[in-house]
């Protein structure tokens, strides 16, 4: 048994669970951009030296990251057999940092993955489930929230193949009739 699913079984009062968000802009990153990336958890935590309010959390390549402290809610994706789900999520936009990011990305023709990932306050270096990686698909602003749908591949309605055998492709397909 994992152990989110403990604590979601038992709710033992000495942990509680961090939800995170890092939102990332794809074309940024593989420039190597410093900008390229924000970390997002949910709660507040502690001040570092230079007066940015978060926390230090492990990733699943052991490497560790800084996730500073943000309101957001979210609405994880139902369990179905349907071929798309969505995370659905709203960040307060006090700064509007996060509207700027987004409306940036996809302006640039980037894609924007947004990556979710549950720790538990008793165990900080690593996730305590593997992430949900999702691709930004609609994001609605005001002045207040930003909202974004992110959804995972639809694989039900791809295509297989996925290389199509055309006459334009291969030749020999074309009927010659005589």
């Amino acid at each position: 048994m994992k152990a989110l699913e403990v604590y979601y079984a038992s709710a033992p009062a000495y942990e509680i669970p961090i939800h995170t968000l890092e939102i990332k802009n794809e074309k940024a990153n593989q420039r190597g951009d410093a900008d390229s990336v924000i970390r997002l958890a949910d709660g507040f935590y502690s001040v570092r030296e230079d007066s940015e309010e978060g926390i230090e959390l492990g990733l699943e390549d052991s490497s560790t990251a800084f996730f500073r402290a943000s309101a957001f809610g979210l609405s994880l994706p139902a369990k179905s057999v349907k071929g798309k789900q969505s995370l659905q999520f709203q960040i307060d936009n006090v700064t509007g940092e996060a509207r700027h990011f987004i409306d940036k990305a996809m302006e640039d023709g980037s894609k924007v993955i947004i990556t979710y990932r549950v720790y538990l306050s008793t165990n900080l270096q690593s996730p305590a489930q593997p992430p949900l990686v999702l691709t930004c698909v609609s994001e609605k602003d005001n002045i207040q929230t930003v909202s974004v749908v992110a959804s995972f591949h639809d694989l039900v309605n791809r295509a297989w193949p996925k290389r199509r055998y055309t006459p334009t492709v291969a030749r020999g397909l074309k009927y010659q009739g005589s």
